[in-house]
C-alpha cells in the first residue's frame, strides 16, 4: 500500500501553505484534492489578510508574488445611531492593518511555490473515509484505492467517516450577497465595516475597486441577487450611505453565513485545520486569517516534536497551544454579529456609546486593532 509521514485532504490555501511550511521538514508528504488541479486559481472569493498573516506569507516566499491592496484605515459605524471608530494603521507603525487579496491570486502563487518543492499534489482524489489506528490512517478515496499516513491534516470541508463528536454548529439566518464595486472617487485604502440590523455590511479597497459583503436574511439575499445591476446599485448605495459613492456594481454570488467549528482540532493520528476545524462568519475577516495561524503552528510543533507527526502528545500539544486564540476569535466574531445584528432600542445606544469609548480611548482601540493583525495572543 502507498504509505506517507503525512497527507493533506484540500490542495486549496490551507492545504498548501501547510505542505510549503513542512517542505523542510524531511517527512514524505502527499496532498489529495478532490478537485481538478489548479482548480483553487479559480477561486472567486476576495479574502482580507491581517498584517500577522502577511509575515507568515513572507516567510513563506509567497508574499512578494501577490498583487495586495492595503488597508491603511477601517471606518466603523452602525446603522441608525451614532457612534463611530477609526482604525489607522500609522498609530501601530506598520504599513497597513492588513490587505486584500484574490483568493484565486494567492492561491495561484501559493500553487506555483508548491511546484517548486516536487511535493506531490493527487488531483480528482476525492477522499471518501478515514479510519484511524494505532500507528496510521487508513484513508479512502472514491474511486476504491487506499493510501496511508501516520498523519491525516483535514483542510477542507467534511469527510465522511471523520470524527464529528462535539461539533458545533449555529446558523445565523443570515446569507452574503458579494460583489465588486467601482467607487465614484478613490477609496484613499480605507475599508468600513457597517453594521446594521440585517447583518454587517463591508466594503474592502481591492485594486481600483471595493469589495462588497452585504449580509441579508435569506429572503432579502433572492431579492438581491434578482435585482438589475443598475437597481441593486441604488439599494446598496441606500444601505451603505454617503460615505463613499458607488459608480457601478459588477456580477454577484451569494453564500449562507453559519458557524460551524470542533472544540477539539485533533483527534487519533487526525488534525483539522481551516473550513475543517471552523467556519466563521466574515465580519471583521478572521477566518483565513485564524486559519494560517492554526497552520503556522501546526507545523512549528511538528518540527519542534520531530519523530513520528501523528503521535499523541505531539497532537495535544499542538491543540493547547491554539485553544486561547481558536477560542477568543470566534467568540469575538460571534459576539460581533449577535451584538450588532438586533434593532432593539437598548442595544442600539450602547453599540454607540461602545463606538464612542472604542474611538476615544486608546488602550480599547489598540486591544481591536492588535486582536485583527495579530490573533487572541498579538500574534506572533
Amino acid at each position: 500500500m502507498e504509505r506517507h509521514d503525512l497527507a493533506i485532504i484540500g490542495a486549496g490555501p490551507v492545504g498548501m501553505t501547510l505542505a510549503l511550511a513542512l517542505k523542510d521538514a524531511g517527512l514524505d508528504i502527499v496532498l489529495l484534492d478532490a478537485r481538478p488541479r489548479g482548480a483553487a486559481r479559480q477561486d472567486p472569493r476576495v479574502l482580507a489578510l491581517s498584517h500577522g498573516t502577511r509575515l507568515t506569507l513572507e516567510r513563506l516566499g509567497v508574499w512578494s508574488r501577490l498583487p495586495a491592496t492595503p488597508i491603511k484605515t477601517i471606518h466603523v459605524s452602525h446603522q441608525g445611531g451614532l457612534g463611530r471608530a477609526l482604525l489607522r494603521a500609522d498609530e501601530y507603525g506598520q504599513p497597513a492593518l492588513g490587505y486584500v487579496v484574490a483568493a484565486g491570486d494567492l492561491a495561484a502563487a501559493l500553487d506555483d511555490a508548491l511546484g517548486a518543492t516536487g511535493i506531490p499534489v493527487r488531483d480528482n482524489a476525492s477522499v471518501s473515509g478515514l479510519a484511524a489506528g494505532a500507528e496510521d490512517v487508513l484513508i479512502s478515496l472514491a474511486d476504491g484505492s487506499h493510501l496511508s499516513a501516520r498523519l491525516a491534516a483535514c483542510a477542507e470541508g467534511a469527510i465522511q467517516g471523520s470524527d464529528d463528536t462535539g461539533l458545533i454548529e449555529r446558523d445565523y439566518g443570515q446569507h452574503a450577497v458579494i460583489s465588486i464595486a467601482t467607487p465614484a472617487a478613490a477609496h484613499g485604502q480605507r475599508a468600513w465595516e457597517r453594521f446594521t440590523p440585517q447583518g454587517p455590511l463591508a466594503v474592502l479597497p481591492c485594486g481600483s475597486g471595493c469589495a462588497i459583503v452585504h449580509t441579508a436574511a435569506p429572503d432579502d439575499a433572492d431579492a438581491l441577487m434578482a435585482l438589475d445591476d443598475d437597481t441593486y446599485l441604488a439599494r446598496l448605495q441606500a444601505h451603505f450611505g454617503s460615505r463613499l459613492r458607488f459608480a457601478s456594481v459588477g456580477s454577484r454570488a451569494r453564500y449562507p453565513l453559519l458557524l460551524r467549528y470542533r472544540p477539539n482540532p485533533v483527534g487519533q493520528r487526525t488534525v483539522w485545520l481551516g473550513n475543517a476545524a471552523q467556519t466563521l462568519h466574515p465580519v471583521a475577516g478572521q477566518g483565513y486569517n485564524l486559519a494560517l495561524r492554526d497552520v503556522w503552528a501546526c507545523a512549528q510543533t511538528l518540527l519542534r516534536a520531530g519523530g513520528d507527526p501523528g503521535a499523541a502528545d505531539t497532537l495535544a500539544a499542538y491543540a493547547r497551544a491554539r485553544q486561547l486564540d481558536r477560542q477568543g476569535t470566534i467568540r469575538f466574531t460571534d459576539g460581533l454579529v449577535r451584538l450588532f445584528s438586533t434593532a432593539a432600542a437598548p442595544l442600539k445606544h450602547l453599540r454607540g456609546a461602545g463606538l464612542f469609548a472604542l474611538d476615544l480611548l486608546p488602550p480599547a482601540r489598540h486591544f481591536v486593532a492588535k486582536r485583527m493583525m495579530f490573533g487572541a495572543r498579538a500574534w506572533p
